[in-house]
């Protein structure tokens, strides 16, 4: 809680300072958006195979969980403890990336527009994955 404190307490105070606008309303697309991008950037941090080396000081290999994500049991005591609570776990990950996506709005919104964009691309990829998948058991078993 500290820690999230004192980000949030740094980005408003250099906002400030730097004269930058923090955006009003956002538009409904803009939240879908930001949450798509929340989302997959979350799970990927938390959960991809590929993200794993990120996670491997705190965390021992347990096995899968779901299509191309992993189950991660946390490991140590204290502060190691307390980040492998939070790098393994989604939703408390996403705190930490909408918070990052909203200080890309403020500071770099192009960027971070094209950055969320590609994210949400990604997890309406994952979702016709599955779609895809669920329609392929379903023929297979009226087929059989």
């Amino acid at each position: 809680m500290a820690a999230y404190t004192t980000v949030i307490g740094g980005l408003a105070a250099s906002a400030r300072i730097s004269g930058r606008e923090i955006p009003g309303d956002l538009p409904v697309k803009d939240v879908a958006l930001f949450a798509l991008a929340t989302h997959k950037l979350s799970r990927l941090l938390a959960k991809d195979p590929v993200t794993s080396p990120l996670r491997a000081p705190f965390t021992a290999y347990q096995g899968t969980s779901g299509p191309a994500e992993l189950q991660e049991e946390v490991r140590g005591s204290g502060a190691r403890k307390t980040v492998g609570e939070l790098i393994t776990c989604p939703f408390c990950t996403s705190v930490w990336v909408a918070t990052g996506f909203t200080a890309g709005l403020i500071y770099l919104p192009r960027a971070t527009r094209l950055a969320m964009a590609t994210l949400a691309a990604l997890a309406g990829a994952d979702m016709m994955h599955f779609v895809h998948g669920w329609l392929q058991r379903k023929a297979s078993q009226e087929a059989g």
